[in-house]
């Protein structure tokens, strides 16, 4: 067999067994999958009788667009950077190296471990709302096809950065919650709590420079009725923008997780792998 398409193959298979291994205790399940839909759903019920200012949509449809959105960007920067931390500690990392193709299986892997991850996230966060939330729908079929890109190009576009993270970290279990602090920031400015437009515009400028603007902006046109794009900054949806936009940070970096990770896979030797592992047992400790 072709060594690239046995990689491919190997890497599917180990995305999978990754996927399983994360229904491996209860406290996983309840904070992998259960606790932001579940945050999100209930501040959208204690907030259904508002609405937002600029396109009277209910608040609680505008706040589960919201989690969505942030639940995109947590699987793609927290738990890719808290797995690809892990992996460069306990040398997995430094076995894909030593493997012909093995970048590639491991990359192959890790991005079908995050879609059959984000896949069911999303279906716990989508089906409830849905159900319970007045205005919170998938805008039929033109909604549910935008839904399914932007998910795919926002995950694509974001967990290269959380790939990047992870492989710098010196320490994946104390790094991850720094990474919160920036990603809370540009969610906080980036139009995804509050409407973009109640932001100065200078702080606008900035938020479009970055993915999660248009994440969210995507989201909200997939699952928001039609009349809530005029409370964004052009009074439109901008889809083909946001479909520019999350391409270009894709590919732009993958190929900076790619460079990033093979000269860090270079870096690691076995001797220092054990360091890793003696100075992880200590931490546990």
């Amino acid at each position: 067999m072709n060594p690239a398409l046995n990689a491919v193959r190997v890497g599917l298979s180990r995305g999978w067994i990754e996927f399983k291994n994360t229904f491996g205790n209860f406290g996983e399940v309840i904070g992998g999958y259960l606790l932001t839909p579940a945050l999100f759903l209930a501040i959208a019920l204690f907030t259904a009788d508002s609405t937002v200012e600029g396109g009277g949509t209910p608040l609680g449809a505008f706040l589960m667009a919201s989690g969505v959105t942030m639940l995109l960007l947590l699987l793609g920067t927290i738990t890719i950077a808290q797995v690809v931390g892990s992996e460069r500690e306990d040398g997995t990392l430094l076995r894909s190296r030593v493997v012909p193709d093995g970048m590639v299986g491991y990359a192959v892997g890790k991005t079908w471990y995050l879609v059959t991850m984000s896949a069911l996230s999303l279906a716990l966060m989508l089906v409830p709302g849905i159900i319970l939330i007045d205005g919170f729908a998938v805008q039929g079929v033109a909604g549910a096809v935008t839904l399914a890109w932007v998910c795919v190009l926002s995950l694509l576009a974001i967990a290269p950065i959380g790939a990047v993270v992870g492989s710098l970290l010196s320490n994946p279990r104390t790094g991850v919650g720094l990474l919160m602090l920036p990603v809370m920031g540009l969610t906080g400015v980036s139009g995804v709590l509050l409407p973009i437009a109640v932001m100065p515009g200078w702080l606008q400028t900035v938020a479009q420079v970055f993915p999660v603007y248009w994440v969210g902006l995507g989201v909200r046109a997939a699952v928001l009725p039609g009349s809530h794009a005029a409370a964004e900054l052009t009074g439109t949806w901008q889809l083909p923008q946001v479909a520019a936009v999350l391409a270009l940070w894709a590919v732009g970096g993958f190929a900076v997780a790619q460079w990033v990770l093979r000269r860090m896979a270079r870096k690691t030797s076995g001797s220092r792998v054990q360091q890793a592992r003696e100075q992880a047992m200590q931490r546990g400790y």
